[in-house]
């Protein structure tokens, strides 16, 4: 998979979101993503808005889906969405649930790697359990205090064939 750019839309309003999405697509993203904040903030709809206003681009459902997976992708999937996530330390159950939604609905999963204790062996997990990308997410917070997940990116995409994000 060549690289992509994945712009994540983490605003609590969708009219400024969708300013920054425009920002982000003229300057070369390929992916947008409906951030966490954004979903709880606006609920799915902007999703719908994203695909909308922006047809040729990859539109990514934060979602970090815990429970409910095939519920939530269904949701997501729907409303447009080519990617959502899930959280890596969620249970095999769910995860599985979710990438069976996926499949039905067009859609892919992509397992969020946050908190997630043995990241390397987690991959190897999830990538038998049929996730299509891995996340190594440094969160918002995280950031504040210059959390950087540089090496554990090398063991992740060494144990792995799967596509592997960087994020935060």
């Amino acid at each position: 998979m060549e690289p992509v750019l994945q712009d994540a839309l983490d605003h609590m309003h969708l009219k400024r979101a969708l300013l920054a999405a425009k920002e982000a697509v003229d300057g070369g993203a390929d992916w947008l993503e409906a951030g966490t904040p954004l979903v709880k903030s606006e609920g799915i709809e902007v999703v719908r808005q994203l695909k909308k206003s922006f047809p040729g681009k990859t539109i990514v459902a934060d979602l970090k889906t815990m429970d409910t997976g095939a519920f939530e992708v269904e949701i997501a999937a729907k409303a447009g969405a080519d990617v959502i996530t899930v959280m890596g330390v969620t249970d095999d159950a769910t995860i599985l649930e979710a990438v069976r939604a996926a499949r039905r609905y067009g859609s892919k999963i992509m397992v969020d790697l946050m908190r997630v204790a043995d990241k390397p062996t987690r991959a190897k997990e999830l990538e038998k359990l049929g996730v299509d990308y891995l996340n190594m997410h440094v969160s918002i917070d995280e950031q504040m205090i210059a959390h950087t997940p540089l090496q554990e990116l090398k063991a992740v995409a060494a144990a792995t064939s799967l596509p592997v994000a960087v994020a935060g």
